[in-house]
């Protein structure tokens, strides 16, 4: 049954981007790391709407959402939903390993969990996970509805549902991962509006799929190198905590 998948990753893995991998990724503990200065980040001005930050990636994810995520502050005014292309069983554990890291609290979402600012949510493997508003708040859904071209979690069905919160700031992130989840959920929330999209340029991405696919739509508003999507995040998202 997987013996297609099996051979395509085998034949990616082959390409993958290995120059862009730094030795010390992985090996970073709490002791040894400082997380990066904002004061000469341009930050834009704050608006009425609320914001939320959505990350969708796959292959080469764990390593690129350990970048962006120690270098995001605790007092970021947004919460921040994440698929990553991952099975049941081991998105707890990257969670847990990140929140040891970041500043800003990690966790794997929970079903009927309320969303709170300066906290990343990841999706539980082997379930969609969706954004919903309540009378005062944003709330985490998971389904267990079919997979979304072969993917579940979806990249798609995650971007889709925050297209649909109307007094929200989108900001979009597509970092490295191969195929093209994200995309049509992108779409869609351009299409809705108040949506930055931020993809991870070809020269630090693993697998240069879903970035690519991203870029292709003429909808992404800025392609930068992996270490610097923490910042782009931070230009459109703002500091100011509540």
């Amino acid at each position: 049954k997987v013996k297609e998948q099996l051979i395509e990753k085998v034949v990616l893995a082959s390409r993958a981007n290995l120059r862009g991998i730094k030795k010390r990724d992985f090996s970073q503990t709490t002791a040894s790391y400082r997380p990066v200065s904002y004061s000469r980040i341009e930050v834009q001005p704050s608006t009425k709407r609320k914001k939320i930050v959505c990350i969708g990636t796959s292959t080469g994810g764990p390593r690129a959402l350990q970048q962006v995520l120690t270098h995001l502050p605790k007092q970021i005014a947004a919460p921040i939903v994440i698929v990553q292309h991952m099975p049941k069983g081991f998105t707890k554990s990257l969670a847990q390993r990140l929140d040891s890291l970041c500043e800003i609290s990690v966790k794997e979402v929970e079903h009927q969990e309320e969303l709170k600012q300066g906290t990343a949510y990841i999706a539980l493997g082997g379930a969609h996970f969706t954004v919903v508003p309540s009378s005062r708040s944003l709330v985490a859904h998971l389904d267990y509805s079919p997979p979304r071209n072969g993917h579940r979690p979806s990249v798609d069905v995650l971007f889709e549902s925050v297209s649909g919160l109307r007094d929200y700031e989108k900001i979009a992130v597509i970092m490295t991962g191969m195929g093209s989840d994200g995309t049509a959920g992108l779409k869609l929330l351009k299409q809705q509006g108040h949506t930055k999209a931020i993809a991870e340029s070809e020269e630090t991405a693993v697998v240069f799929g879903m970035p690519k696919s991203a870029i292709a739509t003429n909808l992404v508003d800025v392609v930068v190198p992996l270490e610097r999507i923490a910042e782009t995040i931070m230009k459109y998202a703002g500091g100011q905590g509540v």
